[in-house]
């Protein structure tokens, strides 16, 4: 999933579209009504997820259950949050290895773990 990807289906799911506050590519996707976070996109390089390349890739990240991140950690493309909790939030980089469909149910569930 790209970044155009995640951001149209965003604004056409949740009624929300990216907040850039730092005034670079980074952004913020934020509940309409209380302003929390629920995903957050970010420009990283691969080293930084612990990969040894040194490409430039998108990242999200999302709260997630405590329970499923475990599991999601061993898979492919599922990575420990970066600058997040790392018990409440995962980081997936954005480069295809995630199927699309997996990342909004993630992003769903961040929605709503997200709305209190």
């Amino acid at each position: 999933m790209e970044r155009k990807e995640l951001f149209e289906w965003a604004e056409k799911t949740y009624g929300t579209t990216p907040d850039y506050p730092w005034n670079d590519w980074n952004c913020v996707l934020r509940h309409k009504h209380n302003n929390k976070w629920y995903a957050l996109v970010i420009e990283l390089n691969e080293k930084k997820l612990g990969l040894t390349g040194e490409r430039i890739v998108d990242v999200l990240n999302i709260k997630c259950d405590p329970l499923l991140i475990g599991s999601l950690r061993m898979k492919p493309g599922f990575f420990p949050a970066y600058h997040m909790n790392k018990d409440k939030w995962i980081s997936v980089i954005m480069d295809g290895t995630v199927p699309s469909e997996e990342i909004k149910s993630l992003i769903e569930l961040s929605y709503q773990l997200t709305q209190k």
